[in-house]
């Protein structure tokens, strides 16, 4: 019986070779589509699960609202760890990370930046799983100016050399000191959310040690190995007493206020716990150690891969309905031999599955072709490992064998359906237009198609508005030069020779501009007695005297800084949304205040001599905040602002200069171009991968809709014969079949426009600076699916018109 199926399954796909390829190709995109779609969704739900604990690890979080901010932060204060150790029994172990940026290496004659680099405690390995191939994990981070690093590193820094002889050597940093090489762990997993190659000994940092009014400052990331058995909620509702027991007596010394009133005057300050295992997907806080993802983008594409799977699937179902006529006669010869409506149900849902099979081989190939490119733009290094992953294989055989009898069940018992005499007599169908069921399905391809048309082009207009909005500050042109710390005091002098390089027109020296990540909050007060409620929490920073003007940015009071004025010691720069919370004071006769010692209650004075025009120094998911820019020293980065010419030819002559003055130190640059497109990188690479799944449902969607109008010239020929016969123009017979269908994409339309709406406002609500949605973008979108559509309609259409009516007739 198997047999015979089989015969006639491949007669039948053979003799109908372009419906067949059609059919096989249509499933083939679906299920690589699923295939791909789910090897991401796994990719992502799998960080952090090589911790043999991950279960009971969780990380202390910080809130803070003060002065107007609100900060909800990856990270706590350096004594909130021990505490927790000591006061709760809850605690089994803690560990924690204080990320003070990167370092320069010695390798040779030459330094080497290397920018994964992290302080941590002795604990460790005691709460991670970080597998060590040399030394001992218990002891291996206990003295100060020791080192633990990845196997790549050890084969990077000590060529040829085993890792059990790389323990006990020498790493010199930033040119004089010394690390002690203590042990050698394996590369951390790609499913990590935190990933560094060096582990320094957080014994070195004087910030970990203070207990006192450490608390006041938030710098570490803190992880808590809890008890097992322990409740985390009924754990984390306790943290309150850290509050009460060490913050609150800091903050009546700091500004004399009781936490009481402190919180009635609209403050927060809290702790929260984030289980390790959700930090990638659910956490986008202040200071995460990586950049994580985004739950909201599995969910978005693994309803794109169903989607996408079941318009394939109905696509089947309309091309097998579309040749019903081809096979009508088959049926009824079948039944009138005394063939069984089940016995003929098996044979189509067999060549179903065939079909499947035949889809999920190709289906394979295609996803391995299309993973390069895949990785490319999720930005991942993902393997699809059909036969390494035990659950994968069964699962794509289910997969297969699902869609084969959920595709071919319709067609089969629609087919099965008919009976002899009719057929014989040659009236197989009702026709096309009492088919509700095919029409909710073309309705149902398009509705997707078109929702992720429009989703796809809010993204990219989103992008563009970001791209082209006034941030405050001009970014084009200007060359970034990391690092001129390393020169000492010749900094200034590289600086200086800068300027007279033709090309360049300006030069600032700072670590912190727009696009970079430094950032330095502080309460800022305008009351010398600390009043807490004529309190600002702003940013804080150092820049010289051509910040402004080398930036582009605009004065809209007072003046810039200047050389000329001896009191700009202790000037300030504000920007205009600082004036918000200066309580209606004009800024220029406005003085502020800082606290200097908690100890000693010394007081900073400073004058405002300048309010700057706002400019964005954070993504634009965020509103602009108060900030206070002073006059100081800082050897972060020099920015140059160039003038025509080839940039990258300039950035040789730099370099060369460079060279002159530092020859041992690493050379690197980057334009502010670049350091903003970086930071919205998600977002490009979320529309790169939602127009490619776009472009996939709706040539999968005209597959369909092909099919359907084949279907509906094979059920009209006689009349479109008729019609021929009787003068209708090719045109008219276009615009007869062509309605229809064209009718039922208005409606997904229809259906489309409104939740795309929806869905697109809810993901701009994550943006402070965004876009309206407005009617082209609809327009757009509408064009673009009847004009796809038309075209898919009009092909099958024209090939029906220029039929010869003779021979549609001839067998009447």
């Amino acid at each position: 019986m198997l047999r015979n199926y089989l015969k006639t399954a491949l007669r039948n796909l053979w003799k109908n070779k372009g419906f067949s390829a059609i059919n096989i190709l249509g499933l083939a995109i679906g299920l690589a589509t699923c295939l791909l779609i789910l090897i991401f969704v796994m990719d992502e739900l799998s960080y952090d699960h090589y911790n043999k604990n991950a279960d009971r690890i969780y990380r202390l979080d910080g809130e803070i609202k003060f002065g107007g901010n609100h900060f909800i932060l990856a990270v706590a204060p350096a004594p909130a760890g021990p505490a927790v150790l000591r006061d709760y029994p809850e605690v089994e172990k803690e560990v924690r990370f204080r990320n003070n940026g990167g370092r320069l290496l010695k390798k040779g004659n030459q330094n080497i930046k290397e920018e994964s680099i992290i302080l941590a405690d002795s604990t460790l390995f005691e709460v991670f799983s970080l597998p060590m191939l040399a030394g001992d994990p218990h002891t291996a981070l206990k003295e100060t100016h020791s080192v633990v690093i990845t196997e790549k590193m050890a084969k990077k820094y000590f060529d040829g050399v085993a890792a059990d002889g790389v323990v006990g050597r020498t790493l010199v940093m930033n040119d004089s000191i010394p690390y002690k090489v203590t042990g050698v762990i394996r590369d951390l997993p790609a499913q990590s959310h935190f990933h560094f190659d060096f582990f320094i000994s957080l014994s070195e940092s004087e910030d970990a040690k203070r207990t006192d009014d450490g608390w006041l400052s938030n710098n570490f990331n803190t992880y808590l190995l809890l008890r097992e058995g322990t409740d985390p909620k009924r754990f984390e509702a306790k943290l309150g007493g850290l509050i009460t027991k060490y913050v609150a007596p800091l903050i009546h010394a700091a500004v004399n206020i009781s936490l009481e009133d402190f919180y009635k005057a609209g403050n927060t300050v809290s702790f929260s716990l984030t289980p390790l295992t959700s930090i990638h997907l659910h956490s986008n806080k202040t200071a995460e150690l990586d950049a994580n993802g985004n739950v909201q983008y599995v969910y978005i594409f693994s309803a794109i891969a169903a989607f996408i799977l079941l318009i394939a699937c109905v696509n089947f179902m309309n091309l097998a309905t579309a040749r019903s006529s081809n096979r009508a006669k088959e049926v009824g010869i079948r039944k009138v031999l005394g063939s069984l409506r089940g016995s003929l149900i098996a044979q189509f849902m067999f060549e179903s599955v065939l079909i499947s099979f035949i889809a999920m081989v190709l289906a394979v190939g295609l996803a391995y072709a299309l993973l390069p490119v895949f990785n490319q733009l999720s930005a991942k290094q993902m393997e699809i490992g059909l036969f390494s992953r035990g659950w994968l294989l069964p699962a794509m055989l289910g997969l297969m064998l699902v869609v084969g009898l959920l595709a071919g069940s319709y067609p089969a018992f629609f087919l099965s359906a008919f009976r002899p005499i009719a057929v014989l007599k040659g009236s197989v169908s009702s026709g096309f237009k009492t088919s509700w069921l095919r029409n909710s399905l073309v309705v149902f391809q398009f509705f997707i198609s078109i929702f992720l048309l429009v989703g796809t082009a809010v993204i990219y207009r989103q992008l563009s508005f970001i791209h082209n909005r006034e941030l405050g500050f001009n970014r084009d042109q200007v060359m970034i030069i990391n690092n001129p710390y390393v020169m000492g005091n010749q900094a200034k002098s590289f600086e200086q020779k800068m300027l007279n390089l033709p090309g360049v027109v300006g030069a600032t020296m700072t670590g912190y501009l727009p696009t970079s990540d430094n950032r330095n909050d502080d309460a800022i007060f305008l009351s010398p007695d600390l009043d807490i409620k004529k309190s600002i929490s702003m940013q804080t920073w150092p820049i010289d005297d051509q910040y402004i003007p080398v930036l582009g940015m605009k004065m809209v009071q007072g003046r810039n800084f200047s050389k000329e004025f001896l009191t700009d010691s202790t000037a300030v720069i504000v920007n205009e949304s600082a004036l918000r919370f200066m309580q209606g004071r004009k800024p220029l006769e406005t003085k502020l205040y800082e606290l200097d010692d908690i100890k000693t209650k010394k007081v900073k004075e400073f004058h405002i001599v300048g309010v700057v025009r706002d400019f964005n120094f954070n993504s634009l998911r965020e509103v602009v905040t108060p900030m206070v820019l002073f006059l100081a020293h800082d050897q972060g980065r020099i920015a140059l602002r160039l003038h025509g010419g080839d940039m990258h030819r300039l950035a040789g002559q730099v370099e060369t200069e460079w060279r002159k003055m530092a020859p041992s130190q690493p050379f690197s640059y980057t334009f502010m171009d670049e350091e903003f497109n970086n930071i919205y990188r998600s977002e490009q690479r979320m529309g790169g991968i939602s127009l490619s799944f776009s472009l996939l449902a709706i040539f999968i969607a005209c597959l369909g809709l092909f099919g359907l109008t084949a279907y509906a010239a094979e059920q009209r020929t006689r009349e479109i014969g008729i019609r021929k016969v009787l003068g209708a123009s090719v045109g008219g017979i276009i615009q007869l079949l062509s309605k229809d269908f064209l009718g039922l994409v208005v409606v997904a339309m229809a259906i489309a426009f409104p939740l795309s709406w929806w869905a697109m406002r809810r993901w701009l609500q994550d943006f402070a600076y965004r876009i309206s949605i407005g009617w082209e973008i609809f327009a757009v979108a509408a064009f673009a699916a009847i004009g796809i559509a038309l075209l898919t309609v009009s092909f099958q259409a024209l090939k029906a018109a220029l039929a010869n009516p003779v021979k549609s007739l001839r067998s009447e």
